[in-house]
């Protein structure tokens, strides 16, 4: 159940809305003014705080410049009388989440609310995944991946985070484009304000807009509540535009006013609201060429590519294929209670061999399912998908050799000592990989003459 603080001088007003905000499922807490509105937030978290702007005391802009001092996370809602428009707008540039006008609309206060509720859960999900994909490590540590060309890619992605340079990630679809943005927004100074993903292909042109922008009641049909966009949602962090390529023309000139006056206007109103917010954009278009033919503006362009980081295929680093597969077999057998410790070396010398068109979104498909259709300790070729079981032969596969009558043994001897090289010479690691004891690693190396 979500926790609300309702800060408000006028007894009455406070215990209105109490019983409104009780009625719609809220767990509710309450202050008379701003001093004890920021003595409870110093003693707990709270989900959202609605607060009035004048009150006896400590008035609502000073309070929210202490809370936002206390935790910036919590999104606060400004209630003002209408003659105070300059005072909401002073609130939000000192980090109000929304203002509303008294006397209150009711259906729009539940709809602000569950709005800054959503950013707050959003920031949360973003918190949880960045745990989840990295063990409980943040920024490039998350990363699965020791290849050269991976190498070279985090590298210069690490150097360019702590700026506040915009960065554009190209590479093709399924390399883990977002993954890089996230560890860049980790590892800047921003890292513990939002970060907020959009995918620009997702949505149509009016509607992208919208959710880049935020909209006001009645600005368009179907636009029958005001929401803030999410350029308002990333203040302070960091915004992700995914397959920015695909935004429409019209779109793209907005999103350069936003860049180049650092202020955004909902759709339908003349009311600007200032915004710091650091772009990470991604594609896997040749953006330049779509310059060249008209299709994306050149201004732009130029001002997306201050930084461009490439994240390679993952035909172009086949030696992080065991790497990212025993990461993906270790999360979804604890997710489907599984009891598969590994893989067998015929299959794990398939998927290296493997070209991995899908990249590393196939690799992840494969070994979940493979996980699924396990029904021993160790994953074989059967419980790989077709194409990738018949790598060793297939045309465009990845042979260590011309010649395709290699036995078994060859197999699992070039599989067990690229693996070793890979963990460099870290054997308790390398049967960690292989799923098999370091005793039954020692054995094997020693037949094939490698102890």
């Amino acid at each position: 159940m979500s926790n609300i603080l309702i800060v408000d001088d006028d007894p009455g007003h406070r215990s209105m809305l109490e019983t409104l905000l009780g009625g719609w499922g809220f767990d509710i807490a309450s202050a008379g003014d701003g001093a004890e509105a920021v003595e409870k937030v110093a003693q707990g978290p709270y989900d959202a705080i609605l607060m009035d702007v004048r009150m006896a005391g400590m008035d609502g802009l000073t309070a929210l410049k202490k809370i936002m001092e206390l935790n910036s996370a919590i999104p606060v809602v400004i209630m003002t009388a209408y003659g105070s428009v300059d005072t909401a707008v002073q609130a939000l540039k000192s980090g109000a989440y929304d203002y509303l006008l008294k006397p209150l609309d009711f259906e729009l206060l539940r709809h602000t609310l569950e709005q800054a509720l959503e950013h707050t859960r959003l920031r949360a999900e973003n918190i949880d995944l960045r745990k989840a994909l990295g063990g409980g490590h943040d920024g490039f540590a998350s990363i699965v991946g020791k290849s050269e060309a991976m190498r070279q890619c985090i590298a210069l992605a690490s150097q360019v985070a702590p700026s506040e340079a915009t960065v554009l990630v190209t590479g093709e679809s399924g390399t883990g484009k977002e993954l890089i943005a996230h560890a860049i927004h980790q590892e800047s100074p921003r890292a513990g304000n939002p970060f907020v993903a959009v995918n620009c292909a997702a949505l149509p042109e009016t509607l992208l807009e919208s959710e880049l922008f935020g909209h006001e009641k009645g600005a368009f049909t179907g636009a029958e509540k005001a929401r803030s966009g999410r350029f308002i949602a990333a203040d302070g962090g960091t915004l992700f535009l995914d397959e920015i390529g695909e935004m429409d023309m019209s779109v793209q000139a907005k999103l350069l006013r936003v860049i180049q006056d650092g202020e955004v206007a909902r759709l339908g109103s003349d009311t600007t609201t200032a915004v710091d917010v650091r772009l990470v954009t991604a594609t896997n278009r040749d953006l330049l060429a779509d310059v060249k033919e008209g299709r994306f503006r050149e201004d732009l362009y130029y001002r997306l590519h201050v930084v461009a980081v490439n994240v390679p295929p993952l035909r172009e680093r086949h030696g992080d294929v065991p790497l990212l597969a025993a990461h993906f077999l270790e999360r979804y057998a604890a997710r489907n209670r599984k009891s598969v410790k590994g893989f067998t070396p015929e299959a794990m010398d398939r998927m290296v061999r493997y070209s991995w068109p899908g990249n590393v979104r196939e690799l992840e498909n494969a070994v979940e399912r493979a996980v699924v259709l396990a029904t021993a300790e160790y994953v074989d070729t059967a419980q790989l998908p077709p194409e990738v079981a018949r790598a060793g032969s297939m045309a465009g596969g990845r042979p260590e050799s011309d010649d395709d009558t290699r036995t078994l043994d060859d197999v699992e001897r070039a599989t067990i000592l690229r693996t070793l090289d890979e963990c460099e010479g870290n054997k308790s690691e390398t049967a960690r990989r292989l799923g098999i004891t370091r005793a039954t690693l020692h054995k094997k190396l020693k037949r094939y003459g490698a102890a």
